[in-house]
């Protein structure tokens, strides 16, 4: 934030997270302006990372601008172990193994995003015009929400072979400190922000992907 105000730059892009929220947050359609007390470093640094934001824009004009992702999925980036990455690694599995142990359990909910769509919003927050604007660093951004189970089943449609089990660890308990859903009413308001994705359109695109890569 300090080199982006002595260097006078025009916009910075300041991603954030769910992870921004905790267990007193309200976890069915989280409020824009809620309860930001997070149980994991991860979460602490986006919470502190957000009021920074919001610090600079106000004390020194920094264009800053940030969203709150949900689980990103891509076909470009292997799982690496957080707590929404069981929603990537069931597709590597499927694919290879045609089998799964999911380390959630099989009706958790959390709110998800397709790779294209997080850099679509990513482009659409940074080219809205500022006097647009009321938030800054802290935008919720929704896309779709399903459970480990409803995953499981569309993958089925593509492979109906493949058996998911569940066997939650120690990420268990921070998914459910996380939202199920987001309200992103003042994305959508203040700067258009609109998904193209679902979890059928995503699943269909995920696995013609990975497969091209894998098989």
């Amino acid at each position: 934030m300090e080199c982006a105000r002595e260097k006078q730059l025009t916009r910075v892009l300041n991603p954030s997270s769910i992870a921004a929220f905790g267990p007193e947050t309200p976890r069915d359609n989280t409020p824009q302006e809620t309860v930001l007390k997070p149980r994991t470093m991860y979460g602490i640094t986006k919470v502190a990372g957000e009021l920074l934001g919001d610090y600079y824009f106000r004390k020194f004009g920094v264009d800053v601008r940030g969203l709150r992702y949900p689980g990103i999925i891509s076909s470009e980036t292997p799982p690496g172990g957080g707590t929404t990455d069981y929603a990537v690694a069931i597709y590597y599995e499927a694919i290879q193994k045609k089998r799964y142990e999911c380390f959630v359990r099989e009706d958790t909910v959390l709110p998800m995003m397709y790779m294209p769509d997080a850099l679509k919003a990513c482009v659409d927050l940074l080219e809205a015009p500022v006097e647009k604007l009321v938030h800054h660093s802290d935008f919720n951004v929704g896309s779709m929400s399903f459970s480990a189970g409803e995953l499981a089943s569309e993958i089925k449609k593509h492979i109906p072979e493949l058996k998911v089990t569940y066997k939650p660890d120690f990420r268990q308990a921070i998914a459910d400190s996380w939202p199920k859903s987001l309200d992103d009413n003042a994305a959508r308001k203040e700067w258009g922000w609109k998904p193209s994705h679902n979890i059928s359109s995503m699943t269909k695109d995920m696995i013609e992907k990975l497969s091209k890569k894998l098989l």
